[in-house]
Formats: C-alpha cells, sequence, structure tokens
C-alpha cells in the first residue's frame, strides 16, 4: 500500500499574507479556480509545472519550538548564497548557517519566514554537478 503527499499545510497566523511571502520564493501561483484573497483562513499556492500544492492554514495557536516538518529548497537559476541573499532582502530571517560544514562548498542555510517557519536553502544543482562528493 503507498501514498502520495497532496499537498503540504503550513499553520500559520495570516494565511493570505504568508501565502503571498511564499510564491516568489517558490515560483508558486494561486490555484486558478481558487485565488487567494485577503482574509481567507485556506490559502493554496501551487507549482505551476509540477503541481506540488502548499497550503497555508490560520491557526491561533503561537509556534512555539522549532519545526518538525520544514522545506529543504533547492535553488533552480541562482546558487545556493545567491539564493539565500535574495530570499534574506525579501523578508526571511537567519537561524543558522551551515556553510562550509564539510569544507569548501559544502552545507546549508536555514531560514525562517515571517512567521518563523524554518527552512533550509541547499546547494543548486549545477553546485552539486560541479562537486558532486562534497
Amino acid at each position: 500500500m503507498t501514498s502520495y503527499i497532496a499537498q503540504v499545510t503550513v499553520d500559520c497566523h495570516n494565511a493570505y499574507e504568508l501565502s503571498q511571502w511564499w510564491k516568489p520564493v517558490l515560483g508558486y501561483v494561486d490555484l486558478p479556480d481558487d485565488p487567494n484573497e485577503p482574509g481567507h483562513e485556506e490559502c493554496s499556492i501551487i507549482d505551476p509545472d509540477t503541481r506540488q500544492e502548499v497550503l497555508f492554514l490560520q491557526v491561533p495557536d503561537e509556534k512555539s519550538v522549532k519545526n518538525r516538518l520544514h522545506f529543504d529548497l533547492r535553488p533552480r537559476e541562482r546558487t545556493r548564497d545567491e539564493e539565500v541573499e535574495v530570499v534574506l532582502a525579501h523578508g526571511a530571517s537567519l537561524v543558522a548557517d551551515h556553510r562550509g560544514i564539510d569544507g569548501p562548498g559544502t552545507g546549508w542555510v536555514v531560514l525562517a519566514d515571517p512567521e518563523g517557519n524554518e527552512f533550509c536553502i541547499l546547494r543548486s544543482d549545477a553546485e552539486l554537478a560541479a562537486r558532486p562528493n562534497a
């Protein structure tokens, strides 16, 4: 028996604002038949190519500890370091910098979105191809 992930759900305080923040980070768009609007308590965004969906669900709870589940993002067009700078300029905050953890050109960076949800930025496919064993 197997299943597939239909969507990933992110609990948050403001579903609309967080969905709008994540759209340019991931390159996702609103669902064509269900556009997100201010005040919506459930806002979904979707990858236009893969159809992978992320649902932002408004909840009253505060985030109190480290995420048990998080996104690991691999840049599509930039290097890891370039992507980190772009996402920081977009409003993310730095949580931990693990670049070079296993030597030059290795590692990842942990960031947080405006509501404190942590995610990592990994090296791009091109960086991995240039240093396959690092």
